[in-house]
Order: structure tokens, then C-alpha cells, then sequence
């Protein structure tokens, strides 16, 4: 048997001595990060509009339903969508941020409901519904909020609370202060409350570590309020367009398929998606703008802007000069194609005018001087399942296609789900966790110290501390085994949970 206690003095004498030294090098503490744009940090609350909550809620508790044992699945409500392997996406947050004392709060809309241990009867025992999360942070502290309806564990008893307190979330080390443009949380380690405990059906306790919680909002200036777009494509003085004849305004929403963008941004792909040409991301769904053509009582010949590109390992696939035609109460999308010929990745083939799905438009409608259809179903071509290589067969279900056409100037086309700003595509934020900020300032203050080569002495440091954890921990591995059986309350959704989620095709 490895020795145990022995093992940790020289250890532990190792790390002081390690700690001692990098503490020399280390620069002081930097303050707390200040507005972007330059404002000060101490003017009032300001409006936030635009953004995005990713969270799993507990991806073992998504493997359980969509497991052997629950044999259940979820579905996403209003709007929300997936991201990578495991995340729900909420979106167009809407709330209010204090520069001065940090203090933020934002909604965000979408639900997911799961569904599990189906009775003979149709219903389930296990019945969840998650919607409308908030997150709240003041005085150091975090709290997530959702609605939600839930059927007992065991009793079967249905209750439904608004804005239940359902994760304390650990914003030790975040500073929101400052007043720039974006708040963004990464990450944030988030447990089940007691009440959340309750609302999720007695599945869990209280204390249950859940799934980190990150976020991206947009910080409007008190002038920008005035200045939000409108969802309206009007011009002043323009006269009203007939129900017969040319438009030249009109969008078709279509996400592709939820599992293809689920497999693009996950572990198999890892890649991701570019939208161009004034497509936009509305995180469950695509849009493609700008549509001109003719329209007459139902039948339309539609050209839309936009180009969407999905890339990632073996996967290389543009969709763009998208088309919808309708006719006889069915419609066909069509879009010019280059991407990989197969799936076992043959080269790039192009082809113009694919026709990629068809669907139903039997129930398109003129009112509020729109003709739209929402969410009509859709289903593969033989010409789409050649240009997703072999991935899906033809008449396999696509994600619906919604579709509205302006025939009035004032008539105002549906809203996108607001995303916000890309974390990506913005200004550093000012509310960045304050050791990232001191991580990156020691970064840029390293270049004045000449007279100490910090990053390389850290570096060499960082090798010698790397081994001696590594021989720690080879000490504590067999009692941290023994531990780890006792380490969820509840673990029958643990035990029994499996990786698939329902839909092992991508």
C-alpha cells in the first residue's frame, strides 16, 4: 500500500515554498473594472434588452429521462433552443443593471418540459416544466429563478409556482460593476435550493450541485432606448400594398433540424455555424430576411437574403439564395448548396436551387396585413438528403418553417428571439469575475517588470506544482473512491443515467 500521510509533508513543504516565491513575482491586486464606453461607474440603473442564458439545468438528470429507465424525452417551449451537447439556450433578456453597485437582474424567455415513465393511460410520472429563468445578483450573491410545474415524486400531486428560487449561484469573485455595454457571466457554479428542491418534484435535495450557469446581456444606454429597432419594415408615405401582386418585405424562419445543430456544436463535430448576408440567429431557428417576389391568395415565389454555413470535422455545408415557393397549400424551401458530397467527406459539390424540404401551407393566413404561416411541419427531400451527404433519409421530419409576407407597409413582421450581442463580437465587458481581470492585467503588467521574467519563472513553477499534486492525489485516489458513493442525496436519476438523449442520429 502507497503511503498516505507521509507523503504530504514534503509536499505540502513544496507548495509553500512554491506559493512563497510566485507571491514575490505576482503584481498587486488591480480594482474592480470600470465602464468600457467611459462612463461613470456611479450613474443609475440602466435598461437591459437583449440576450442569452445557456444552462443544462443537471445534464444527469437529462440522461436519466432520456434513458433506459424514464424512456422519456423533453420538448422546448417559446422559443428556446440547444447548444452544444447538453445546454438549453433562453433568450431576449430583458431586465436592468446598476453600475455602481453591480446589483442585475434579467429574464429570459424559452421553457423546456420533460416528460418521463409513461403510464398506460398516456401521462407521466414524471412530469417537469422549467420556463422563464431569471438570475438576480446583489450583495455578493446570485439566485436563479424559474416558473414552474411539477408533478410529485411518488404522489403524483401537480403544482405550478411563478419565479421559484431554484439555484443559489456562487458569484464569489464577480465584479459587475462599471458601465459599459455587456454584462457576461461564465460558467457560475449553481445548487439547488430548498424550494427548487421541492418544485423539482423531490428528484433531488437541496444543496444538489446543478449545471453552471452562463449568460450575455446587452446594457442599453439611456439614449439607446429611444433608438430600439422596431419590428416594423415600414417606410414613412408608403401607400398600402393589395393582397395580389409584388412585396418587397418578407421573412422565412427555419432552424434546419434541432439534433444537425445539436451534432454540429458538440463533442462528434465540434464545430460551429456563420451566418452572412444579413441572416440572423434567433437560437432555436434561422432567419432569412429581405424577401421579395409575388404573392397571390396563398400562392407565392419568394427570394430571401442570407447565407448560412455550418462547419466542423468531416462537415463543411453554405446554405444561401434561399427560396419558398407555395402552391396548392404546399410549399418547398430551396437554397443554393456547396458542402461535402458524402459524409465520409468526398470533396465540396455546389448545386443552385436545392429543393431541401417541403411543407405545409394549407394553413397560411391574411390577417393584420400579413401572410403568414407559423411553424408549418416539414419533411426531407430526396434532393436535401444527397446535400446533408447520407446523414438523413428522405421524409425525414425537419425542424418547421414559418414564413410572413408584408402586404401592408405598416404591418409589422414577427419578432426575432433576441440573442443580444455575441460574447464574441462585443467590447470587453466590464463585468468580468474580478480574478479574470487580475489574470489579465498581470499579463499586461509583466511587459514594465524587466527585472523579473514572471511568465517564465511562473511557468517552471506551475511544471513543479503540476507533478507534485500529481503525486498527491495518487495518494488520496483510493480514499477518495471510497467517498464518492455518498456524493449525491438522491442518486437514482445519477445511477441510472446514460449519455443518450433520445436521438443518437444527429
Amino acid at each position: 500500500m502507497l503511503p498516505s500521510r507521509p507523503a504530504r509533508a514534503p509536499v505540502v513543504a513544496l507548495l509553500a515554498a512554491l506559493l512563497t516565491a510566485l507571491s514575490v513575482a505576482a503584481p498587486a491586486p488591480v480594482p474592480a473594472a470600470h465602464a468600457a464606453d467611459g462612463r461613470d461607474a456611479s450613474s443609475g440603473t440602466r435598461e437591459v434588452s437583449g440576450g442569452r442564458l445557456d444552462w443544462g439545468i443537471k445534464s444527469s438528470f437529462q440522461s436519466y429521462v432520456t434513458g433506459p429507465i424514464a424512456q422519456g424525452g423533453w420538448e422546448l417551449q417559446g422559443g428556446a433552443a440547444t447548444i452544444g451537447g447538453s445546454r438549453f439556450r433562453f433568450h431576449s433578456a430583458k431586465g436592468s443593471h446598476t453600475p455602481g453597485s453591480g446589483a442585475f437582474e434579467a429574464a429570459f424567455s424559452g421553457g423546456v418540459h420533460f416528460t418521463g415513465h409513461r403510464k398506460p393511460d398516456g401521462s407521466h410520472e414524471l412530469d417537469l416544466t422549467i420556463s422563464r429563468p431569471t438570475v438576480r445578483v446583489a450583495g455578493g450573491a446570485g439566485t436563479l429563478y424559474a416558473d414552474m410545474t411539477s408533478k410529485a415524486r411518488g404522489t403524483g400531486e401537480v403544482t405550478t409556482a411563478t419565479q421559484v428560487p431554484l439555484a443559489a449561484l456562487d458569484v464569489s469573485g464577480v465584479d459587475l460593476r462599471g458601465g459599459g455595454t455587456h454584462v457576461g457571466l461564465a460558467d457560475v457554479p449553481a445548487t439547488l435550493t430548498a424550494q427548487g428542491a421541492k418544485a423539482f418534484a423531490g428528484y433531488y435535495a437541496q444543496g444538489t450541485a446543478l449545471d453552471p450557469v452562463t449568460l450575455s446581456a446587452d446594457v442599453l444606454a439611456s439614449a439607446d432606448r429611444a433608438a430600439a429597432p422596431s419590428a416594423s419594415p415600414s417606410t414613412a408615405g408608403e401607400e398600402k400594398r393589395t393582397p395580389k401582386g409584388g412585396f418587397t418585405e418578407a421573412v422565412v424562419d427555419w432552424g434546419v433540424r434541432r439534433t444537425f445543430r445539436e451534432y454540429v456544436t458538440g463533442s462528434i463535430a465540434q464545430g460551429s455555424w456563420k451566418l452572412a448576408d444579413g441572416a440572423q440567429d434567433g437560437g432555436a431557428l434561422f432567419r432569412f430576411p429581405h424577401g421579395k417576389g409575388t404573392y397571390d391568395a396563398g400562392s407565392l415565389d419568394a427570394a430571401f437574403a442570407g447565407t448560412l454555413r455550418f462547419t466542423g470535422r468531416h462537415l463543411d455545408l453554405t446554405l444561401g439564395g434561399v427560396t419558398v415557393a407555395v402552391k396548392d397549400g404546399r410549399g418547398t424551401l430551396s437554397a443554393d448548396v456547396t458542402g461535402m458530397a458524402d459524409a465520409s467527406g468526398g470533396g465540396r459539390a455546389a448545386a443552385k436551387g436545392v429543393p431541401l424540404v417541403t411543407f405545409d401551407a394549407s394553413r397560411i393566413e391574411e390577417k393584420d396585413g400579413l401572410a403568414a404561416v407559423a411553424e408549418a411541419p416539414a419533411k426531407l427531400t430526396a434532393e436535401g438528403a444527397r446535400a446533408f451527404g447520407g446523414m438523413y433519409q428522405e421524409g425525414t421530419d425537419m425542424d418547421p418553417v414559418s414564413l410572413a409576407v408584408s402586404l401592408d407597409a405598416k404591418a409589422a413582421l414577427p419578432p426575432l428571439p433576441d440573442l443580444g450581442t455575441a460574447p464574441g463580437d462585443s467590447s470587453p465587458s466590464p463585468a468580468e469575475p474580478r480574478t479574470k481581470s487580475a489574470s489579465s492585467s498581470a499579463s499586461s503588467s509583466a511587459s514594465g517588470s524587466a527585472s523579473f521574467p514572471v511568465v517564465p519563472v511562473a511557468a517552471a513553477a506551475a511544471v513543479v506544482v503540476a507533478a507534485a499534486v500529481a503525486t498527491f492525489l495518487v495518494t488520496r485516489r483510493r480514499r477518495a473512491t471510497s467517498r464518492a458513493a455518498s456524493a449525491d442525496p438522491l442518486p437514482s436519476p445519477e445511477s441510472t443515467s446514460t449519455p443518450d438523449r433520445g436521438d443518437n442520429r444527429p
